[in-house]
């Protein structure tokens, strides 16, 4: 097992660079994966940014790709929740037209088209894209919406968006995002996320939207236990009806909170690579993901936001693997409760169980969760 206290990449962590890695990699590309937890803002491609920045005449620190990353990308930096979400900041000046947007979003598809995934829920803050040019979040959400379903034409991916209201914004945005939310509702839009600063806006104040997008048939997925602890999570489940919970890695602070999880049979959707790098967990030797299946919790495996954590789906499994020590026959289990948690149709959930059995039915390590 690696051991790692550092922030690195998961690309640094693995290194790829003996024999059996990089078999290990072919492994884990080959097999079909589910995506619960991406951002969109933090899907974007280094090389894109350049452009779109000399398109529009952006002020950058560089232009090179590689003299930009720092400035986007988490390199060595120290673990730290808000200097990951800094990097943010640089990223959401480039939605800077309708073409702009529709470019980032359908390349965030291919490249998840390019890891073999087959199902991914795509989430984003039409605050953060509008921000830029001060379009309105309505046309920021038609926008993706149609490159989303453009993208889906040409290639073999299923993809669902979800609304994200971040905890900072004042309730008539928040009410805003979720009448779009109802506005767009259908089979790419599914449901709406809370996602931030825990620990200095709690859940509490949103309560009313969620309860009225809940009521309109959005599913809810909120992030919790990330910065802050087990009663973050806590009132994520209770207080706005999460059926998911975006990272949640510290409900294993709280039995109770395991208890209600288990119970609601709420999701989580963990991502690794991010957990290590805002220092939600000192090292990967010590983060709770093998607990967390001891527990019987519905745990998923995901990327977070694969430029900034410079990752793809596959290195969270590996990362998973090799830094963590998960046993290789938990990524299938993984795989399983993602799909059980898709916010999908029960009747297209069990067309995307049918493919993953027949995908995985040459797989040995597979046979347990799906045959």
């Amino acid at each position: 097992m690696t051991m790692l206290t550092h922030p690195t990449t998961a690309r640094n962590i693995l290194q790829y660079e003996s024999d059996s890695q990089k078999l290990m990699l072919v492994w884990a590309r080959k097999l079909p994966k589910i995506d619960l937890h991406r951002h969109l803002e933090g899907s974007l491609r280094l090389q894109t940014l350049a452009e779109i920045a000399m398109e529009h005449g952006i002020d950058l620190p560089s232009y090179d790709v590689e003299q930009l990353r720092p400035y986007v990308q988490v390199t060595d930096d120290y673990p730290d929740f808000h200097r990951f979400l800094e990097k943010f900041k640089l990223l959401r000046r480039f939605y800077t037209s309708k073409e702009a947007v529709q470019r980032i979003t359908q390349e965030a598809l291919l490249d998840a088209v390019a890891d073999n995934i087959r199902y991914l829920e795509l989430r984003f803050n039409p605050v953060a894209l509008s921000r830029a040019q001060s379009f309105s979040l309505g046309d920021v959400v038609s926008w993706v919406t149609e490159a989303a379903a453009e993208s889906q034409k040409h290639n073999d991916i299923r993809t669902c968006l979800i609304l994200q209201i971040g905890r900072e914004e004042s309730l008539h945005v928040a009410e805003e995002i979720v009448d779009l939310g109802i506005a767009f509702h259908g089979p790419l839009v599914r449901g709406i996320d809370l996602a931030g600063d825990e620990l200095n806006y709690p859940a509490r104040r949103f309560e009313k939207p969620f309860q009225r997008a809940r009521a309109a048939g959005l599913h809810v997925t909120v992030h919790a236990g990330e910065a802050s602890g087990a009663a973050s999570v806590y009132d994520a489940v209770t207080l706005l009806g999460a059926e998911r919970i975006g990272h949640g890695i510290r409900a294993v602070e709280n039995s109770e909170v395991v208890q209600l999880l288990y119970r609601r049979k709420i999701a989580l959707e963990v991502c690794p690579t991010s957990n290590f790098q805002t220092g939600a967990v000192p090292g990967l030797t010590v983060h709770p993901l093998i607990d967390l299946f001891g527990l019987r919790l519905r745990v998923t495996i995901n990327t977070d936001d694969p430029s900034v954590s410079d990752t793809t789906l596959s290195d969270e499994y590996l990362v998973a693997i090799k830094a963590i020590g998960l046993p290789r026959r938990l990524i299938f289990r993984a795989l399983r409760n993602a799909i059980e948690a898709a916010f999908i149709p029960d009747e297209e959930r069990e067309g995307l169980r049918a493919r993953f059995r027949e995908e995985l039915a040459g797989c040995p390590e597979a046979l347990e969760e799906f045959l």
